[in-house]
């Protein structure tokens, strides 16, 4: 079998008396969507941010592409190749579609980002540019590539924030909720567009849309009061009496 490209181990993580994460541990594979799946107040935030660095386990280790990446800041781990995409977007709404994109492509050259000279000289490295124009075409935002991020709709920016974690030329993606806030078309986009994604690189996936769920993932873990309670197939989540118990109800 082919090693997991991210794995977590034992993580732990309590905030005063509540615990958060509690003995996670699960492996994203080659080629695969895995899901992450679970109620609200469940731990997956904070799961995602011990994975991105956002967060110090109390204990446990995170390793990607074979390194043991528990202590590195979230910048060394997007370096390496860890591309993440935000519930609440993280764009710079005062910038252009461009901008942001361009942005991005700098930050996977190591670069601090953010100071309008260093963005001005982004722009006019012909390699910068291209790549992050080439992440818009891939989303559908290329003709909008001049518009000011603030003017996008909702669902325009969930498509900006994935092309920016595609400059980062990524070996897997996390992605906190790309479907929030969109309507049913946009749902149906997006989920074909990640359907062609994981071929590129796989995506740990955290989402409350259950029928995009249900379409993508090859594997799914249910995160209950930050304890994986189950992790199989669709098949095999939707036939687990706890699962259906704890979150998917009888109707799944």
């Amino acid at each position: 079998m082919t090693d997991p490209v991210l794995v977590t181990k034992g993580l732990t993580k309590s905030f005063g008396a509540v615990r958060a994460s509690h003995d996670v541990s699960l492996d994203l594979r080659p080629g695969e969507i895995h899901a992450v799946i679970g109620p609200n107040g469940a731990g997956k935030s904070t799961l995602i941010a011990q994975i991105c660095g956002g967060l110090k386990p109390d204990a446990g280790r995170v390793s990607f592409a074979g390194r043991d990446v528990t202590h590195l800041p979230t910048r060394a781990r997007a370096r390496l190749g860890l591309a993440r995409t935000f519930q609440v977007s993280a764009l710079a709404m005062e910038d252009t579609v461009l901008q942001n994109a361009t942005l991005g492509a700098l930050g996977a050259k190591g670069a601090r980002a953010g100071l309008p000279g260093l963005l001005g000289d982004a722009l006019a490295a012909g390699d910068l540019r291209d790549t992050a124009m080439s992440a818009l075409e891939r989303v559908g935002l290329a003709e909008h590539a001049a518009t000011v991020t603030s003017a996008l709709s909702h669902g325009q920016r969930r498509q900006l924030e994935v092309a920016v974690a595609l400059t980062l030329r990524p070996r897997a993606f996390i992605m906190d909720e790309p479907m929030a806030g969109m309507g049913t078309e946009g749902s149906q986009r997006m989920t074909a567009f990640l359907d062609g994604l994981r071929d590129e690189a796989p995506i740990l996936l955290v989402e409350h849309d259950m029928d995009a769920v249900f379409a993508l993932a090859d594997r799914l873990s249910v995160l209950v009061y930050g304890r994986i309670i189950a992790t199989g197939s669709v098949d095999e989540i939707r036939a687990n009496a706890e699962v259906r118990k704890a979150y998917l109800g009888e109707d799944a």
